[in-house]
């Protein structure tokens, strides 16, 4: 018997719901064009505030109808979310990827992995790529919905972006990630869920989803599996590193945020109250949906064992505050026994609806119950966006913001020159597919170049070798004849080596730094005059490379996608000022002694923010062809003495005293004097990306607020102590440096320790 959620529903309406059985609806969403009702209710009513129409909605649902809704998130045949004929409401598909295109939906614009993005510290360049994806999966989508088509990547739903920290270098999913920094990610994550949401006052074009909420950073699989694996981290930590770039998320707007299969000392992300309720909705105000990671639902029982009965799991998950379930199978869905949950008096009605109103709120700001002339982005067509010219030379131009120059020796980079005989080599020269990294658009393949195809056309004569067999990074299978006889003769030798999904991605961890294979190898197989590219996303052990002179530089490409040759060919000729400006967003270990376990989630020792060894790159690091100066800062530090809430200005001025063009990532840093509490060693506070020509000079002007200042003891505190601000382009003192000096102030906060919360904040 169909049981009504509540006294709202008509026994009409549930009657009229009972002539379905569940195997029809599925049957129905996939073959039958679905009308709007006639009838008009008032959450079709666009004059109505958007409460009072999702709780009309809502009113009118049976409780079979709200399990569906909620059980339906996604993957394979888990989805979509069912059509409700009689109230003219079509199926809707949650499982949508954006990360930095339009992935599994047909050919979209691929733009540079996470990871690169995030190394253009340029919440300008984040913001454009989120904006040019979500222009595509929405013209995708209207063209879905047209032909009745609702499968996986589909939708408008998106579970991007990524913000989980860089903690270890050897963990899988780096790639996704925006690096190692809190305040870096927070800040990429916000231009991110602005640009995938759109800035209509009424509409958002797709609505993001921040992932994998918490403490989700490794393992994949070594040593332990993902799926089962308990993050015991202190309270100190979770706050200052894994929570606050998700704070920043909400604060952005965003629609979604997705928990983790991980568990938090001892309980699993998505039946944990805490991290759900108490903190995601109770301290930061979060309105909107928590959807499962695939399966984390049913994992909570299967690999947790937290609980015993698909009963139990789906109660302490809806109760603890998860919307919607993502799983395999429909077989399998915990969320399939939420009725006997309820009728075991384990969820009530109310948290039901609560749970459930969050689903369809977002579909009305998503515009599906308006007419589709109200909402501009309707109009958007597949043959008009996707691929369009607009965004293919996007993706050129932001490849090129994320290449990072770790070595320029003798300023080999850019070429001044015709270069007579090139050599282009190693598994990646050639190798399209593996330039892409996980998660990516395939695209039209005439819209996309490798580094042998961009870099050709700078010689007279180009000899090619993969070296490892199939271009396969892997690399066991090595032919050293080949990559000999291809350098030999060659003025110069661009080498090209890394990692691609199929050694790091998702479900893959490293066991350590080495190059794979035999791609060491091959590199002092074809040493003579050598610029090495590098496509990966953890760092590898190039000491080697970085201590011979025969490799005169080292680039950092990360996986750029479509747009890798022409990127790199306009970087080797400096053509249109396309001088690399990149920063490392995560500190690039020496050596396996400098990386601890992956399992210990203690912040001790990791990142630039709490590690004391010398790396072999810091984070932050990056060459450019152009030289700069900063200066003006350390008197315009002010006020130099401040209350704990007070704010102080910093600013700072920076020249281009070299000869050519090129972007400087200004870095803004905070170190905190000695202090009874425990702090960090500095902590970047403020970035900014500036083109500056030669000679010209730009004062940057930053705010210091006592969200900067804070600290997390048992709650984020001000603490009263001196405090010095660094402004260049690069992180102060270190030994691997830039020619560019660094600039610094000081202040001093005095009277007493001071909650932060005292302040008008909450969280950093």
């Amino acid at each position: 018997m169909v049981r009504p959620l509540g006294a709202l529903v008509t026994p009409n309406m549930a009657t009229s719901a009972k002539f379905l059985p569940n195997q029809v609806w599925v049957f129905l969403v996939c073959t039958l064009h679905f009308s709007i009702s006639r009838a008009s209710y008032p959450f079709q009513n666009t004059s109505l505030p958007w409460q009072d129409r999702v709780d009309d909605l809502v009113s009118r649902l049976t409780m079979e109808e709200v399990i569906l809704q909620m059980s339906r998130g996604g993957a394979h045949s888990n989805g979509p979310a069912p059509a409700i004929p009689r109230l003219g409401i079509q199926p809707h598909q949650w499982n949508t990827e954006c990360l930095r295109g339009d992935p599994q939906a047909g050919p979209a614009t691929s733009f540079p992995q996470a990871l690169g993005l995030a190394a253009t510290f340029s919440t300008e360049v984040i913001h454009a790529v989120a904006e040019a994806t979500s222009i595509e999966v929405r013209a995708k989508y209207n063209n879905f919905t047209q032909h009745q088509e609702y499968g996986d990547h589909t939708g408008i739903s998106c579970f991007s972006p990524v913000i989980n920290i860089m903690r270890h270098p050897l963990w899988g999913r780096n790639q996704e990630t925006y690096g190692e920094d809190p305040y870096l990610s927070g800040r990429l994550a916000q231009s991110f869920v602005m640009g995938l949401q759109g800035d209509h006052p009424r509409y958002i074009r797709t609505n993001a989803g921040c992932k994998h909420f918490d403490v989700h950073g490794g393992p994949e699989n070594i040593p332990a599996s993902r799926f089962s694996f308990d993050a015991k981290v202190s309270e100190r930590d979770w706050h200052m590193t894994f929570l606050p770039q998700f704070q920043k998320c909400v604060e952005a707007g965003t629609y979604s945020i997705m928990c983790s299969y991980n568990s938090i000392r001892g309980v699993p992300a998505c039946a944990n109250k805490e991290l759900l309720t108490d903190i995601l909705r109770d301290s930061w105000g979060f309105h909107g949906y928590v959807v499962s990671d695939e399966g984390a639902v049913e994992n909570i029982m299967v690999q947790h064992h937290y609980t015993k009965t698909f009963e139990e799991t789906a109660a302490a998950a809806v109760n603890a505050g998860t919307n919607l379930d993502l799983t395999i199978s429909k077989l399998s869905n915990a969320y399939n026994h939420i009725s006997k949950a309820v009728a075991g008096g384990l969820i009530s009605n109310q948290t039901l609806t609560k749970r459930v109103k969050p689903l369809f709120y977002t579909r009305m700001r998503l515009g599906e119950f308006d007419p589709p002339q109200m909402n501009p982005y309707s109009k958007l067509s597949v043959t008009d966006v996707v691929q369009s010219a607009d965004h293919r030379e996007l993706a050129v131009e932001v490849a090129l913001k994320t290449f990072v120059l770790l070595k320029n020796n003798d300023s080999v980079l850019p070429l001044s020159g015709k270069v007579t005989t090139l050599a282009v080599v190693g598994p990646f020269a050639d190798n399209l597919p593996a330039l892409y990294g996980d998660y990516s658009p395939i695209p039209d393949p005439k819209f996309s170049s490798t580094p042998l195809q961009g870099l050709s056309g700078l010689a007279g004569k180009t000899q090619h070798a993969a070296g490892c067999k199939g271009s396969d990074p892997v690399c066991t299978d090595y032919d050293q004849q080949e990559v000999k006889m291809a350098v030999e003769g060659a003025d110069l030798v661009v080498v090209c080596l890394g990692t691609g999904a199929g050694i790091e991605s998702e479900g893959r961890d490293r066991a350590d730094l080495s190059l794979p294979g035999k791609q060491l190898q091959l590199l002092k197989d074809a040493v003579s005059y050598v610029v090495l590219l590098l496509f990966n996303a953890g760092p590898l052990d190039i000491s080697w490379a970085k201590d011979n002179d025969a490799v005169k530089a080292i680039v950092e490409c990360f996986l750029p996608a479509q747009a890798t040759g022409e990127a790199l060919r306009r970087m080797f000729l400096n053509e249109n000022n396309a001088n690399p400006a990149g920063r490392l967003p995560f500190t690039w270990p020496a050596t396996m002694d400098q990386v601890p376990a992956m399992e210990d989630y203690t912040m001790d020792g990791r990142t630039y923010r709490y590690s004391t060894w010398d790396p072999l790159y810091p984070f932050g690091f990056g060459l450019s062809y152009a030289q700069f100066m900063y200066d003006y800062l350390h008197d315009h530090v002010l006020p130099t003495s401040i209350h704990p809430c007070d704010n102080v200005t910093a600013v700072v001025r920076v020249t281009n005293i070299g000869n050519v063009t090129g972007d400087e990532v200004v870095q803004f840093y905070l170190e905190w004097g000695s202090s009874s509490l425990p702090v960090p060693i500095r902590q970047l506070i403020n970035f900014t990306r500036v083109t500056l020509q030669p000679n010209q000079q730009k004062f940057i002007n930053v705010t210091i607020t006592a969200r900067e200042m804070a600290i997390y003891t048992d709650q984020w505190v001000v603490p009263p102590v001196g405090m010095t601000v660094f402004a260049g382009g690069q992180q102060p003192l270190q030994n691997t440096a830039i020619v560019s000096n660094v600039a610094y102030g000081t202040f001093t906060i005095k009277g007493n320790i001071t909650p932060l919360k005292n302040c008008g904040h909450v969280g950093p």
